[in-house]
């Protein structure tokens, strides 16, 4: 059935509009924005965030290993990633995911890209029933999902075996990986090779043509790529070149393409990204979290180079956070303020970034793919209504709320979440809330004595 919501103001993509209504289509897509007057629906309406990178089973991970154990980075606390990883049960990925997918609605993330690597049982016996669970979680709460399968062979980039705690992830061949693609039939959108420690750059031709012939030659490729310095350094060591030049040198890149943190990206890489349509993947709060560095976004913002933001390790779920620690990490570089900001503001231009890029990400141009992260005709009704009277926009206006929400507001400052035109979230609430919280709890209680 259509419906139409009217608003005192949206943000479009050129910026603010004041007084808008919204046509919907029974399909959910736009049909129209047009001038409207009172009575309104909400106050400001956004466009969802797409979230284009989440390990939704990462989110059981929150408070372990931070207690000081000598020189902690990355690298230590994958350890306790992999204990998880091999340890939880479909039953309590289950749990997990649909409260990690619940908290991604209340927060304003409307679309979800799953990086997903955990294919098999937790003694590396074959069998989908991970997949499934978070499959079923994604619907259970209503938030679409884009499910990318991740393909993960090696241990390095010396391309030694996959070891006993990766039996989970890996794959033997790139056509044993196929075959899983093939299984899983439409719930895949599009394909991950997880990194060039775990996929030999000489594997990637045959699995990109295993991967169009089966899913598009349209369909979306995310890869982790220059997390970590160490990462960089040992693979220009191990193949003479860094993991970005290296990746362009060996595939086309294209609009299709996502890299995943990019976060030591040597300025000509990102020239390299830019000139050819890809875009970068950031995920400002995991990347504090994990220690990995800051991404000169700045430079790429004001290059006009594409960029979406994904929460990862999802030990904080919250959209407007991941925007706000990304203007907030380029000012203590810089020891500046404002550094994403145009004339109009820093919440509009950065929220309109990431919401557009997004969008890009997770659907790509594949043919029948929702078009998102934008409130236009053609594009699905996912939007976020920010409240007139939430604790941190009161006594604000259309022109500067959007910028006191990123500067310091939260999920209590929304009243709503539409995706698809329906109402999913309202007033901070998901359907079935108390049972996603005590479920979860469950789960983790049982978590935490496995790992």
């Amino acid at each position: 059935m259509s419906k139409t919501l009217t608003f005192r103001g949206i943000l479009g993509s050129k910026g603010l509009e004041y007084d808008r209504s919204i046509d919907i289509a029974a399909d959910g897509t736009i049909q129209a924005v047009r001038a409207a007057r009172p009575p309104y629906d909400g106050f400001l309406a956004i466009p969802g965030m797409p979230n284009a990178h989440s390990h939704v089973f990462q989110h059981a991970l929150a408070g372990f290993g931070e207690a000081a154990r000598g020189d902690d980075s990355f690298w230590s606390w994958r350890e306790a990633m992999y204990r998880l990883a091999g340890s939880i049960t479909s039953e309590e990925l289950f749990a997990v995911a649909r409260h990690g997918y619940a908290r991604m609605l209340r927060a304003g993330f409307t679309h979800v890209a799953e990086f997903h690597y955990l294919h098999h049982q937790p003694d590396g016996g074959r069998g989908p029933e991970a997949t499934h669970a978070v499959l079923a979680a994604a619907a259970a709460v209503g938030l679409p999902v884009s499910l990318l399968p991740v393909y993960y062979r090696t241990s390095g980039f010396d391309g030694s075996g996959a070891t006993a705690e990766q039996r989970r992830f890996a794959h033997a061949s790139v056509d044993d990986f196929l075959n899983t693609v093939q299984a899983l039939g439409a719930a895949v959108a599009g394909a991950a090779p997880h990194s060039l420690r775990a996929v030999p750059p000489a594997e990637l031709s045959d699995l990109l043509t295993g991967v169009d012939a089966i899913l598009g030659s349209e369909s979306p490729l995310h890869i982790h790529i220059s997390e970590q310095e160490r990462e960089v350094e040992e693979c220009r060591t191990a193949l003479g070149r860094t993991p970005i030049d290296l990746l362009a040198d060996t595939v086309a890149l294209g609009p299709r393409w996502s890299l995943v943190h990019a976060t030591h990206a040597t300025a000509g890489e990102r020239s390299r990204l830019r000139e050819c349509g890809a875009r970068v993947v950031l995920c400002p709060l995991t990347e504090a979290y994990l220690g990995d560095g800051i991404f000169p976004a700045r430079e790429h913002f004001l290059a006009e180079g594409a960029a979406a933001v994904g929460t990862d390790a999802n030990v904080r779920i919250c959209a407007v956070e991941e925007a706000r620690q990304l203007e907030y990490g380029q000012r203590l570089r810089d020891r500046k303020r404002a550094r994403l900001a145009t004339d109009s503001g820093t919440g509009a231009p950065v929220w309109s970034w990431l919401a557009q890029g997004g969008g890009e990400a997770v659907s790509g141009s594949r043919a029948g793919s929702a078009r998102i992260g934008r409130i236009e005709p053609g594009y699905r009704a996912d939007l976020v209504v920010l409240r007139k009277d939430g604790p941190h926009t009161a006594g604000h206006g259309l022109e500067t709320l959007l910028d006191a929400w990123l500067t310091g507001g939260d999920d209590r400052d929304i009243q709503a979440v539409y995706i698809g035109g329906e109402r999913r979230v309202e007033r901070g609430s998901v359907a079935d809330e108390a049972e996603i919280r005590s479920d979860f709890g469950k789960a983790m209680r049982e978590i935490r004595r496995a790992i």
